[in-house]
C-alpha cells in the first residue's frame, strides 16, 4: 500500500494545486456563509414542510395508539399483577411516549434512516413483550416473566435514549461542520 501511494504521488508530481486565494476570499466566504445561516433561520411557509409536519403527528398518533392499547387480548398486562406494577407499566409507557415525541421532533430526510432502524427495533421489542403477556397469563403470575417484562421496557427506553444520543451527535457534527 505504501509503494502504491509514493507511486501514485510520484505521477502527480508538479500537478498539485499551491496556489493561495485572492485576498479577502476568507472574509468572502463567511459573509456568504452567514446569509446562508440567516436565511435558513428565517421561518418560510412551505407546503411541503406542512405534510412532513403532518406525516410526523401521524406517526406520533400511531405510535401513542400503539403503546396505549392493550398489545393482545389473550394476554395479561404488567398492570394486571398489581398496583405497584400498574403505576411502574404507567411509567414506562409514559416515558417511552415523551421519548418518542422528542425523536419526531428531530426527525429530518438526513437522519430518517436511523430513526426507521430504531423503531423496527421498538417493534421487535414490542413483539416480545406480547409474547411476555400471554407468558404470564398462562403461568399464574411468574415473577421470572414479570421481570423480563419489566427488562423490554428498559430495553426500550434504552434503544430511544441511544437513538436520541445519536440524533444530538450528528447535530453537533452538523453545526461544527457549518461553523467552519
Amino acid at each position: 500500500m505504501k509503494d502504491n501511494l509514493e507511486k501514485r504521488f510520484k505521477e502527480l508530481h508538479g500537478q498539485f494545486d499551491l496556489e493561495e486565494p485572492n485576498i479577502g476570499h476568507f472574509n468572502r466566504f463567511e459573509a456568504k456563509l452567514n446569509r446562508q445561516q440567516d436565511q435558513s433561520k428565517t421561518i418560510r411557509w412551505n407546503p411541503k414542510s406542512w405534510k412532513w409536519l403532518a406525516v410526523a403527528a401521524s406517526v406520533t398518533l400511531l405510535l401513542t395508539l400503539f403503546i396505549n392499547t392493550p398489545t393482545q387480548e389473550a394476554g395479561m398486562q404488567l398492570a394486571e399483577v398489581s398496583p405497584e406494577m400498574e403505576e411502574t407499566q404507567s411509567f414506562f409507557i409514559s416515558t417511552i411516549q415523551n421519548e418518542l415525541e422528542s425523536i419526531n421532533a428531530q426527525r429530518t430526510d438526513e437522519n430518517k434512516e436511523i430513526i426507521d432502524n430504531a423503531l423496527a427495533h421498538l417493534n421487535i421489542l414490542e413483539e416480545e413483550y406480547n409474547q411476555l403477556t400471554i407468558e404470564l397469563e398462562h403461568s399464574e403470575q411468574d415473577k421470572r416473566i414479570i421481570y423480563a417484562m419489566v427488562s423490554n421496557f428498559q430495553q426500550r427506553i434504552e434503544v430511544l435514549q441511544t437513538l436520541l444520543q445519536q440524533l444530538e451527535e450528528i447535530n453537533d457534527i452538523k453545526s461544527e461542520f457549518t461553523q467552519v
